[in-house]
C-alpha cells in the first residue's frame, strides 16, 4: 500500500493490491474524516443513510477490502484514525467514516 498526501492537504489517496474489492467503474473506499464518529453516524442515519455500526480493526489498521478483522464499537482507546463506519450512497459508491480528532504531524 502507498498513501499519497499533498503537502498541507486535508485529503489523500491510497494505492495498493487488496485495498478494495470494487469492480471497475465503481468507487469503493471513499473516506470521510470526522471528529466525532458517533455524532456523524447519527446525523447521516437521521438523514436516511444506511450507515453500518461503528467498528474498529482487530489489528489496529484498517486498509483492506471486505469485513474481515472488524470489531464492533469504536476503538477502545478512541485513538485517532482507529474508529470507522461504512455506508453506500445512492449511486452505489462505498464510503468509510473515519474518526480523527487530531491529525498526525505531516498529515
Amino acid at each position: 500500500m502507498v498513501q499519497l498526501t499533498p503537502p498541507g492537504s486535508e485529503a489523500w489517496i491510497i494505492f495498493g493490491e487488496g485495498v478494495t474489492a470494487a469492480i471497475p467503474g465503481s468507487i469503493q473506499g471513499l473516506y470521510l474524516v470526522v471528529t466525532d464518529i458517533e455524532a456523524a453516524r447519527a446525523d447521516l442515519v437521521g438523514r436516511g443513510a444506511e450507515v453500518g455500526e461503528v467498528f474498529h480493526d482487530a489489528g489496529g489498521v484498517f486498509h483492506r477490502a471486505g469485513t474481515a478483522g472488524r470489531v464492533p464499537g469504536p476503538d477502545p482507546e478512541r485513538r485517532d484514525y482507529g474508529s470507522f463506519a461504512s455506508f453506500p450512497d445512492p449511486d452505489g459508491n462505498g464510503w468509510i467514516l473515519q474518526e480523527v480528532r487530531q491529525r498526525a504531524p505531516g498529515r
